[in-house]
């Protein structure tokens, strides 16, 4: 369980801007329940999904995105991951492989550790056509597995996959990144 809270280079946890900003958004929080809550609030509605707004800026380490306020979901899904390593939270990486324009591309998303289960979350961000929700219950993803050939792969990983990690080596634009998003999950070791 310790590999879900160590802080790294992606997820840098260490930096002031990210402590500040996870100790101020749960400041008022009651349980872990609604701290986990809060901060995956902030993700999914505070910092834009890069697509959404056309932003071309490609931000990945955690400290980028919320300097940014802005990312892709990988991005998005590792400062998720860095606030709540930072609080106390044990967090790790899910994939899933999705239908995107005549073809597939990996979605990335989170999984948090709660009343000794795993609950996965994903903070992509809502439009008129996602509506993803902190859950523990039925889970509400913005996109569930639905079309011949999507995967909702199960492991949940400690850090990201080099699969992914390396898609955002050289990318300049968002979408010069997203034309390097593999298409499925290559990795299967955590």
């Amino acid at each position: 369980m310790a590999d879900y809270l160590k802080d790294s280079e992606i997820m840098d946890y260490n930096t002031s801007r990210i402590q500040e900003k996870a100790l101020e958004i749960s400041l008022n929080s009651k349980n872990q329940f609604e701290t986990i809550k809060n901060i995956y609030e902030f993700v999914r509605d505070e910092i834009s999904h890069s697509l959404d707004i056309n932003g071309q800026k490609v931000t990945f380490k955690a400290s980028e995105v919320l300097d940014n306020v802005q990312g892709i979901c990988f991005a998005k899904s590792n400062l998720l991951a860095a606030m709540l390593r930072f609080l106390g939270v044990p967090t790790g990486f899910c994939y899933q492989r999705l239908t995107h324009e005549g073809g597939y591309i990996l979605h990335g998303l989170n999984a948090v550790f709660l009343d000794d289960k795993w609950y996965r979350l994903d903070a992509r961000g809502n439009r008129e056509d996602v509506n993803a929700q902190f859950s523990v219950g039925m889970e509400k993803l913005a996109f569930p597995v639905s079309k011949e050939g999507e995967i909702d792969y199960p492991e949940i990983y400690s850090k990201p996959v080099e699969s992914v990690a390396a898609a955002f080596n050289g990318a300049e634009t968002v979408k010069e990144l997203m034309e390097k998003i593999p298409d499925r999950l290559i990795e299967s070791s955590t």
